[in-house]
């Protein structure tokens, strides 16, 4: 009986140990980390070599940009954001929880516009290594950048004489047109009737061909002046009677940046350039269809008029026009519209000196034929325009269109909205920096796809 009690224990035990081996592994005990159990390698025991679950990285979540607040989900575009800030010198596109997707490394740093192509690749103005011309907004460098942050093509265009600013623009052709400071010493300006008694830098603008980096095209604002102060000089006259002409003593205290533009947008259709110029608080639009003889002249092109300003709006103050509101007290970022809103462009005004002191971005419906005349109200139609208490930059800032319809807004000092047709705000971001502009990418962009989203 005491060995047919003990078999049977010993079948029992038998079967739990079986039953143990076959079922679900117990999940192993916590281990002391400070006194490892040592195992002995065997066929089946992975070797230092070998990876296993416990080799793999773990997951790094990407870096925000910034604190987002999201004031109504339904009505925001789910997009990307290219972000230039200029205050860190860094380019990055981010989506709207402010997650860091892609970001360039650009030694140099940014001299203000960068902006993301179709096929990947950034076209940007940057910083010269040793700028002799020194105002904010220098640039000296105009590049290509890769993907992966190799310089593709780089134009040097940095003296003593003469730096490139602020913006670039890819015209259709490949070239690129920017802006120029270029030097005139105190007797050129003397002899062009400056008041001022000191150097002066004057704007110009440049198109180069980025294949053979010639300058294939030259608008200069030196060729198109005009002065009431010294009546021996040739450019002596009227400058009411002269609105396509640029007065050279309207900006009287910038220490020899007299214009300061810092943006530049080209209109494919009508072969025109639009220039947001600072100081005169003024878009001045030009000719681009002339040679660079006509440029320089006051005829030619297909609009007769060469170099000469074709249109001008902003602030009929700046060519002694008694008629026409003035809307802008330093503008930045003239962007032409498409689509529906053909014929349209839009500009950010920083509101300096204005009361109360905020910043608005306007959208203007554009005269067709663009025309220009003295003692006349030339200001363009208001489509739409946007401000609020707490939007206000001295300086930089810009604002774009997006698919659906909203408005993508930087403010320079703060970071970006995002508004509706209607003028809700439906989501911010912002972080330390200085904002020259941002621009919006659809997630299905070209140029998202080539950064491999």
């Amino acid at each position: 009986m005491k060995t047919t009690y003990y078999h049977a224990l010993v079948a029992i035990a038998l079967s739990l140990f079986i039953f143990s081996c076959t079922g679900d592994e117990p999940e192993p005990l916590p281990q002391d980390n400070e006194n490892p159990t040592s195992e002995t390698p065997t066929d089946d025991t992975p070797s230092d070599d070998t990876p296993t679950d416990d080799d793999t990285p773990p997951t790094v979540p990407p870096e925000t940009a910034g604190t987002v607040e999201v004031l109504n989900s339904d009505l925001l575009y789910d997009g990307y954001v290219l972000i230039n800030d200029a205050g860190n010198d860094r380019v990055y596109l981010m989506d709207k929880k402010s997650a860091i997707l892609h970001e360039w490394d650009l030694p140099t740093g940014i001299g203000n516009d960068v902006e993301l192509l179709p096929d990947g690749r950034l076209v940007g103005i940057m910083k010269a290594e040793d700028p002799k011309i020194e105002y904010g907004g220098q640039g000296g460098k105009l590049q290509f950048v890769s993907p992966d942050s190799t310089v593709e093509w780089n134009f040097d265009y940095s003296t003593e004489e003469y730096i490139t600013h602020h913006d670039v623009e890819l015209l259709p052709n490949g070239n690129v047109i920017t802006i120029v400071w270029e030097k005139k010493t105190m007797a050129e300006a003397e002899l062009a009737g400056s008041s001022l008694g000191i150097d002066v830098f004057p704007e110009a603008i440049i198109e180069i061909d980025s294949t053979t980096d010639e300058i294939v095209w030259e608008w200069h604002a030196w060729d198109h002046l005009v002065q009431e102060h010294d009546n021996t000089k040739e450019n002596f006259g009227t400058i009411a009677d002269n609105p396509q002409l640029i007065n050279l003593n309207y900006v009287l205290d910038k220490e020899g940046d007299i214009m300061h533009a810092n943006g530049i947008e080209y209109d494919e259709i009508n072969d025109l350039i639009y220039l947001s110029v600072n100081f005169y608080h003024e878009v001045w639009v030009i000719d681009h269809s002339t040679t660079v003889e006509e440029a320089a002249s006051h005829s030619g092109g297909n609009l007769g008029k060469g170099g000469d300003l074709i249109y001008r709006f902003g602030n009929p103050t700046a060519y002694n026009n008694p008629i026409g509101e003035r809307l802008f007290r330093n503008n930045h970022h003239p962007l032409l519209l498409d689509g529906v809103d053909l014929g349209k462009i839009s500009i950010f005004t920083n509101g300096n000196g204005a009361t109360p002191e905020q910043s608005t971005v306007y959208e203007f419906l554009l005269p067709s034929p663009l025309a220009l005349s003295p003692n006349t109200d030339n200001e363009p139609e208001i489509a739409w325009s946007f401000t609020n208490p707490d939007l206000y930059s001295p300086k930089v800032s810009g604002s774009v269109r997006l698919p659906n319809g909203n408005r993508l807004i930087t403010e320079g000092d703060f970071g970006v909205w995002e508004v509706t047709e209607s003028g809700e705000v439906v989501w911010k971001f912002w972080s330390q920096g200085f904002f020259w502009r941002a621009y919006h990418y659809a997630k299905d962009d070209p140029a998202v796809m080539a950064l491999g989203l």
